[in-house]
């Protein structure tokens, strides 16, 4: 579990599933992340993201908003496994997704920093990479703010996206730029 002023970034459990598969199911929260998922899609992801942190140390990490205990969204690291990303496979990747109600508050740059520390921290992860739309203004936008350096060199065409959702543009960021 990590703590920030605001969040505890915490472990996903059994209880959190049902939250999960509707925050995955919810076309405004998936609009940049290939659209809705199906319940089945939903519950291999959320498996997946339990079983990350056993496998490496990490994972993406349910957000809790500590005044009122409230589910507000996810966020955290794994390692990179994008079909067709010129990173190599097993790099690590950090990525966000906060419930409409949480946006522009500052919880996923307060979340993001949090990961990244634990990134650079306890893994010793050299350098970490993001992966977003070109459309999707809000997250490059964090990822600047948190230091992160385009890197167009790195885009990549993601066949899990529509053509529209491509090309997935690279942010990049290393540990010597964080500690900075």
């Amino acid at each position: 579990m990590i703590e920030t002023d605001r969040l505890i970034l915490k472990p996903m459990e059994e209880e959190d599933r049902a939250w999960f598969r509707a925050q995955a199911t919810d076309a405004l929260v998936m609009r940049h992340l290939g659209g809705p998922q199906t319940i089945a899609a939903a519950d291999a992801k959320f498996d997946s993201n339990r079983a990350l942190l056993a496998e490496y140390g990490f994972t993406f990490w349910l957000l809790v908003e500590k005044a009122g205990g409230e589910r507000i969204g996810i966020c955290g690291l794994k390692a990179v496994d994008a079909p067709g990303a010129k990173v190599a496979h097993g790099h690590v990747e950090i990525g966000w997704r906060l419930s409409p109600p949480w946006w522009g508050k500052g919880y996923a740059r307060e979340a993001a920093s949090a990961a990244l520390d634990h990134a650079f921290a306890i893994t010793g992860a050299p350098a970490v990479v993001a992966f977003t739309s070109s459309d999707n203004v809000e997250s490059w936008g964090l990822m600047e703010r948190l230091g992160m350096t385009r890197r167009a060199d790195l885009d990549f065409d993601d066949p899990r996206y529509p053509p529209d959702a491509n090309p997935t543009i690279v942010y990049l960021i290393e540990a010597s730029q964080w500690k900075a």
